[in-house]
């Protein structure tokens, strides 16, 4: 982007000062950066776009989650931010990259209209050194996000004013009408969802990654609420990242640079390494804070449930400073089981794994949301349906050849699902299995010591359910025996199954025969 005063890749004292000097910020009392993204606080999936032309005609998987839009309509808006951009006193602009193994590397230019958001792609994206930074001569996707530009939906086509468009064939992304910072993150998520499964054979996943001390990876999938970053977090583990991976041949590997973590109830006790990681450098969003003393809220949800911080992956002390580990030795799809139903861990065959994979099952619990007065299901295939412009089958084939293999070690890759949710009732009358609990279920699973234990089979959902566990009740290990009334456990069950059983029919005429076996049995 041609402009008189493009203020390029300032150092984070520099955006900091930018950020508070335009009235736009304030330090405080810890160091990070508090800003306000304005009218939305959240990412709006239903503005998003991708441009359909002779490259993604037949290749995206277009619906609700992949709108179409017209080149046309995406060249005007194009012009739009470019025009609109000329007439700011400056902008900014930031190289970065995507992808921690070099053989997958994308590299990013980023313009901004504000200081804090070119901040946020620092913190988020991959920075490259002086070296790197000395090649990066030609950039394979551009990303412009300027908020002051609002679509017009006569004109352009759009739901409402604010856009967000990935165009494949020019490598660009377009963010306009919306502050969230959240859009230019999960914009090119979206475009690693494309890239690396089609073009490299690569599985690129919605998930957290740590390694042991051994060097054994382990994976954690998960959607809001289920657990998957605090679970990772584990200081007897170094964390690889907490949100976007990807799956070659050789390894596990990053595919960003920073952490964008929720803050909503954030306390040093439960989140120790994140509280630790808030510090000058980090961004916190539409948080509150005593206007006196400066010190954050994070109990406050006022302006929004959805509170988050951006910081570099280097303000965590336990990482994996490469940002990859080795092929995954366990795997664990987290769900936050509102309905009781589901085991507090139980182990996953091939094909159980790939179903489980593309039910990407939790639930929404009563009172979180008006309307809601029971426990809701909530399904998003592969833990990520916002961001797969693919088939979501895609995926799930990917991961079950992936499956195949076997980890570093020369095991067997095992697959866990982990119920993060309730126990001896479903929501109002069962209890939340407690969070020692499930770290102790999965260091068990990490350490191998569930290996040789005695299991049971789940006659419902065929869930290999283990009977004895160090450190947990065995009582809590199979959720029937553990309610009152097991008829009324039976009803509740054949009810989430019939729930799960609906979910896959979309996706039926995609699957093999051994993945539609791995239903559960109403």
């Amino acid at each position: 982007m041609i402009h008189p005063h493009i203020k390029a890749n300032l150092p984070v004292a520099t955006l900091v000062e930018e950020t508070i000097r335009q009235g736009q910020g304030t330090l405080v009392d810890n160091g990070a950066l508090a800003i306000n993204t304005g009218q939305f606080t959240g990412r709006s999936p239903k503005d998003r776009y991708i441009v359909e032309d002779d490259f993604t005609s037949s290749t995206v998987d277009w619906g609700d989650i992949n709108i179409p839009i017209s080149k046309d309509s995406y060249d005007a808006l194009l012009n739009e931010i470019k025009s609109y951009a000329g007439t700011l006193p400056e902008i900014y602009m930031r190289d970065a990259y995507a992808c921690a193994s070099h053989k997958y590397r994308i590299n990013i230019k980023v313009y901004t209209e504000y200081p804090w958001q070119n901040l946020f792609a620092y913190n988020m994206f991959l920075r490259p050194d002086g070296a790197q930074m000395s090649n990066l001569e030609t950039d394979e996707w551009t990303i412009y996000s300027f908020p002051g530009v609002k679509a017009d939906p006569t004109k352009h086509h759009t739901r409402q004013e604010n856009f967000s468009i990935i165009n494949f064939s020019e490598q660009t992304i377009i963010i306009g009408g919306t502050g969230y910072t959240g859009e230019i993150k999960k914009g090119i998520f979206s475009v690693l969802n494309y890239v690396l499964p089609t073009r490299r054979d690569v599985l690129s996943m919605h998930c957290s990654a740590n390694v042991g001390t051994k060097g054994d990876t382990a994976l954690f999938f998960g959607l809001s609420g289920t657990g998957k970053t605090t679970l990772s977090n584990d200081p007897n583990r170094r964390l690889i990242g907490d949100d976007e991976h990807g799956w070659s041949v050789a390894n596990v590997f990053n595919l960003e640079g920073g952490c964008y973590a929720k803050v909503i109830d954030l306390s040093e006790s439960k989140e120790p390494q994140i509280y630790k990681a808030i510090r000058f450098g980090a961004m916190l969003e539409n948080i509150n804070y005593d206007e006196h003393t400066k010190k954050p809220d994070y109990r406050d949800s006022s302006i929004t449930q959805n509170t988050r911080v951006s910081y570099p992956m280097y303000h965590i002390d336990n990482i994996m400073y490469n940002s990859r580990g080795g092929v995954p030795k366990n795997i664990f799809f987290l769900t936050c089981d509102a309905f009781g139903v589901l085991p507090p861990i139980s182990r996953l065959n091939p094909a159980q794994a790939m179903y489980h994979f593309l039910s990407g099952y939790t639930a929404k619990i009563a009172g979180t949301e008006e309307g809601i007065t029971e426990p809701q299901a909530t399904f998003s295939a592969c833990f990520g349906a916002p961001f797969l412009p693919l088939h979501p089958s895609t995926y799930a084939n990917l991961l079950g050849e992936k499956l195949k293999g076997s980890s570093e070690e020369g095991d067997p890759i095992q697959v866990w699902l982990v119920n993060t949710g309730w126990v001896g009732g479903a929501f109002g009358e069962g209890s939340r299995i407690e969070l020692p609990y499930t770290r102790a279920l999965i260091k068990a699973a990490l350490d191998g010591e569930l290996k040789d234990v005695v299991y049971s089979t789940h006659e419902i959902f065929g869930l290999e359910m283990p009977r004895s566990c160090p450190d947990v009740p065995n009582a809590i290990l199979n959720p029937r025996e553990n309610w009152r009334n097991e008829n009324k456990y039976d009803e509740q069950a054949k009810k989430l199954a019939e729930l799960f059983n609906n979910n896959m029919k979309k996706y039926e005429s995609e699957l093999s025969a051994e993945i539609i076996g791995a239903a559960p049995i109403v």
